[in-house]
């Protein structure tokens, strides 16, 4: 599409998806290209979809549910809601992951449901993860699911986007998770309200496409729209694609944007979010600054804390610190069952297991506390998820931190919350 003003990713995947050239602020219809359902979402959404008149999905095979945050069910109240949800795809012909495939936001990508400049949502906030692929994913309500279920379209007002330039490269011992929290930490939420977060320089280029997927999740915790990278050859390779069949969006050089975020990940230091006190937000802190606060149970899994590349970040912490500290419950749960079988087959999951972790149902276990292991009355957890609003993990009275793998692993290992710098040469 030829235009008359220089632009950013997400005004050009708007102007691509509703026929038009589309500038910030302006609200257009677009037509999605794929849309998400977990089992916590989904029913309410075809409820909805029938209250509007509903036969037929517009797009059988672009809409996916995902059994994901009851994984195992936890009553048969759950059980009958994941069976309206299977009945409803196979009357209808979607595609539909089973409890134990993993996290839907994990299959969209690893199964090849987005792809560069893309517009795909989904029915829970953390749709935003699919701008790592160079796609413009945002999360919407079941209702909005239902609208596109029904015309395979949907309105949006086109976002105005923050330049957040990474500078320099991460130094060992840090994850992108502490770039994550550094960001929730020094912008305001009102300044990312209904903006795209767009990741540039060389700092955004060094990332592991695993790594953006962490930034691209968290960008709704920092109140934004969605989280943009531009593609390259560590998106092909993790895609399976070659970078010749992929269809690439990229800002204009003289782009406008709303603000420039600059972050230094030469200088970063470990992150770490605190337990919310009286309803207000989550404080944000360098690790050290609470470092000694005893630790009852860790979590490592989620949409931000339970691929390979994470769970092998954290065990060679617990490896160099020669296990888990006794009194300390270590719970793993992988993001997808191909986590699994590659934590089987190259001896992750044996050494996690000998150092007394409990595996988890792929999915989204423990998170948000629906299902998986809960927290006692004021046990403290520091978790690798990307929330810890009170009553997060299934229980209000326990206090939740959050963290990278390789910080909770070092308080698995310690027993107390520990840079994890300590235990690497």
């Amino acid at each position: 599409m030829n235009r008359s003003y220089p632009a950013t990713i997400s005004e050009k995947i708007m102007s691509r998806h509703c026929g038009r050239e589309c500038r910030a602020g302006e609200t257009v219809v677009c037509g999605v290209d794929a849309a998400m359902a977990t089992d916590g979402s989904a029913p309410m959404a075809i409820d909805y979809f029938h209250a509007m008149g509903g036969k037929e999905v517009a797009n059988p095979q672009n809409l996916v549910f995902a059994l994901d945050h009851y994984a195992p069910p936890d009553n048969p109240a759950t059980v009958a809601l994941q069976d309206r949800i299977r009945d409803f795809t196979k009357r209808n012909g979607n595609v539909i992951y089973e409890i134990g495939a993993g996290i839907g936001h994990q299959l969209m990508i690893e199964r090849g449901h987005v792809r560069p400049g893309m517009l795909v949502v989904g029915a829970d906030s953390h749709s935003v993860e699919y701008g790592a692929v160079n796609a413009f994913g945002a999360g919407i309500g079941s209702s909005d699911l239902a609208a596109v279920m029904l015309t395979g379209k949907l309105w949006f007002r086109v976002p105005e986007s923050i330049r957040v330039n990474l500078t320099g490269k991460l130094r060992d011992g840090l994850d992108s998770k502490d770039i994550a929290l550094e960001i929730n930490r020094v912008l305001d939420p009102k300044d990312a309200s209904y903006r795209t977060l767009e990741f540039t320089g060389e700092g955004a280029r060094s990332l592991t496409f695993e790594e953006r997927m962490i930034l691209s999740n968290m960008s709704t915790d920092a109140g934004a729209k969605a989280g943009i990278f531009e593609a390259d050859e560590k998106t092909a390779a993790y895609l399976g694609m070659s970078v010749d069949e992929m269809e690439t969006v990229s800002a204009d050089a003289n782009a406008v944007y709303a603000k420039t975020l600059e972050i230094d990940l030469d200088t970063l230091t470990p992150k770490l979010a605190r337990p919310p006190v009286g309803g207000a937000a989550a404080e944000i802190v360098d690790l050290g600054d609470d470092e000694g606060t005893a630790v009852d149970m860790v979590y490592l899994g989620t949409c931000t804390g339970g691929r390979k590349s994470d769970l092998e970040n954290a065990l060679r912490i617990l490896q160099a610190g020669g296990g888990k500290a006794p009194g300390v419950q270590l719970l793993v749960t992988p993001a997808s069952d191909r986590v699994y079988g590659d934590m089987a087959s190259n001896g992750l999951l044996a050494e996690f297991l000998k150092f007394g972790a409990l595996m988890m149902t792929p999915g989204c276990g423990s998170c948000c506390g629906t299902c998986g292991a809960i927290p006692g009355d004021g046990k403290v957890v520091l978790s690798a998820a990307n929330r810890n609003f009170t009553g997060r993990m299934g229980n209000p009275k326990a206090r939740v931190y959050l963290a990278s793998p390789e910080a909770c692993a070092a308080a698995a290992v310690a027993g107390r919350i520990t840079d994890p710098r300590k235990f690497l040469s």
